[in-house]
């Protein structure tokens, strides 16, 4: 992983370069955001540059030996540490390593609820036992195997027990020398005290909608409105924007497809609306969600486009020019009304309900509450 592969990031990317070019780079860190921010990504980078034997301006330079072995997390000197579902077989990471080396190269932003589906464990309570942090202690006590540094990254490690994060406290603060901690944290405020005031905190943000859409124009080649289309669902969460681009059809624009809806709610004909509910179960469930999730954002531009500063309207192009026309039938009265109908809908397309009833169901309250004079 190079840091040019993370989006956006500019000022943790910097940060982390000059760390290594001055050789000041500080015994344990913790990188905190929220997920899709990238990272765990960025913690791989991280390495990769560490590692890297010919370092360049812009980070690792990808092709040496130490950057092979970590570009496919295989370097003897690199650890990973994540949340298991503990079982009788099942006892620490190293149980899970090749599966989650394999999910990680698939999805660098991978998610905690992503990992547990992989292993078919998403009932389960994923933790960090204390047998892990005996494990830490054991493989940091050996020294590196090509003389350079040792690192261990932990992703999660909010889910340490009390035990275990109470076992590293020592290490954290006082490692052997050129031994390296990365902590990569979504939620930073679950840590042991005691562990936060023994890391150099490194904060990443939620990608802008603009980093999102440059980074799907460029690397899937999608026209610029699908990107950002797409990027206004992923809200910052650029592993979520993956995710949308799996379901993603081009035959289905989510305009067209809100401004039928909309057309048969202002004024309903039962025969064309059955066809059109026919139409949206055969898309499949994902499919459905994101229809839900952008006519939220469609609710949202209207209110702002009507009551705040319009310089905030994401929507351009044809979306904008649609938006002008139907901002006018969303106002205070039933803005509430409109998000609350179609998050009830979201949750129980998540759960697998009948999408026939649901699209009838929410068709005729939309014709009720846009019709509300």
């Amino acid at each position: 992983m190079l840091y040019q592969q993370i989006i956006g990031q500019k000022e943790a990317k910097h940060r982390l370069l000059k760390m290594v070019k001055e050789e000041r780079v500080p015994h344990a860190l913790l990188f905190t955001g929220a997920e899709g921010s990238g990272n765990l990504p960025a913690a791989l980078a991280f390495a990769q540059h560490l590692f890297c034997t010919s370092k360049t301006e812009t980070g690792a330079c990808g092709h040496c030996s130490p950057c092979q072995k970590v570009a496919k997390l295989a370097h003897p000197d690199l650890h990973l540490v994540f949340p298991i579902a503990k079982s009788k077989d099942v006892k620490s990471s190293d149980d899970l390593i090749k599966e989650f080396r394999e999910a990680v190269l698939h999805q660098p932003y991978l998610t905690l609820t992503e990992w547990f589906n992989e292993l078919d464990a998403e009932n389960k309570q994923p933790i960090i036992p204390v047998e892990q942090a005996s494990d830490i202690l054991r493989k940091l006590s050996y020294t590196s195997y090509e003389g350079s540094y040792k690192m261990m990254v932990i992703w999660q490690p909010e889910k340490m027990n009390n035990e275990a994060s109470n076992k590293l406290l020592k290490i954290l603060e006082e490692p052997p020398e050129k031994t390296i901690f990365v902590l990569v944290s979504n939620n930073p405020d679950q840590l042991l005290a005691t562990i936060l005031s023994r890391v150099q905190q490194i904060p990443f943000y939620s990608c802008t909608e603009e980093d999102i859409t440059e980074a799907l124009v460029q690397q899937f080649k999608l026209n610029t409105e699908t990107a950002r289309q797409t990027a206004i669902l992923a809200h910052g969460n650029y592993g979520q924007a993956l995710e949308l681009l799996k379901h993603h059809d081009e035959t289905v624009s989510f305009l067209s497809n809100f401004q039928n809806f909309m057309r048969l709610a202002l004024k309903f004909d039962c025969n064309k609306a059955i066809a059109w509910i026919d139409e949206c179960a055969t898309l499949g469930r994902e499919k459905q969600k994101q229809f839900l999730q952008y006519g939220l954002e469609v609710f949202r531009d209207s209110l702002m486009f009507n009551y705040g500063d319009r310089s905030l309207v994401r929507l351009s192009g044809q979306e904008k020019q649609f938006l002008e026309k139907f901002a006018p039938f969303v106002n205070q009265r039933n803005y509430e009304r409109l998000v609350e109908e179609f998050n009830n809908n979201y949750y129980y397309i998540e759960r697998n309900a009948n999408p026939k009833i649901l699209f009838m169901d929410l068709l005729l309250k939309t014709n009720e509450l846009i019709n509300t004079k």
